[in-house]
């Protein structure tokens, strides 16, 4: 009995041994590797705004030129819950503004784009196209929602994977 009593008292202070070989190899290994940037979420700010031009929803031309600034451009995904939280949100933000609104849908394969159509084309000009088109491309979205703003010097302003605080001019 004596013996089972000394493994199982020597397999735990190995146990304990490792454990502290184990955390501090992982400080060091935090302290050597350089801290990763955050994910961008699309344009970065200052850049200016992309070339682009597509058709509405309802048939109407949209581009760099005729999107105006300032404004506010959202990419959205079916199936996207992040998107599906921050929808109320860039429609009310884009119900309460003057500045043009843009939303584009990235609608592939058995997506159901029209929870967000019926939501969207109320307040903004909407635009449909398939995962990775042109215009989020054009934009460098690579992840869902992304909202790009668009200062009145036609700049980008920022861009966010939430709805941006807005920033009441002086």
């Amino acid at each position: 009995m004596a013996y089972l009593v000394a493994a199982v008292v020597l397999v735990g202070l190995l146990c304990m041994v490792n454990l502290l070989l184990t955390v501090g190899l992982i400080r060091r290994l935090r302290r050597q590797s350089p801290p990763q940037p955050p994910m961008a979420a699309g344009l970065a700010p200052g850049g200016s705004v992309p070339r682009f031009a597509a058709t509405t929803t309802s048939g109407e031309p949209v581009s760099d030129e005729l999107l105006g600034a300032p404004a506010l451009v959202g990419f959205f995904s079916p199936g996207c819950r992040p998107c599906v939280d921050l929808l109320p949100l860039f429609a009310e933000r884009a119900r309460g503004t003057s500045d043009g609104v843009l939303a584009v849908i990235a609608d592939g394969p058995g997506g159901d784009a029209t929870v967000y159509l019926e939501q969207l084309e109320q307040v903004a000009r909407v635009v449909v196209e398939a995962p990775q088109g042109p215009l989020q491309t054009a934009f460098q979205v690579s992840a869902f929602p992304t909202i790009i703003t668009i200062d009145a010097g036609g700049t980008v302003g920022g861009s966010h994977h939430t709805m941006p605080v807005e920033v009441e001019a002086p």
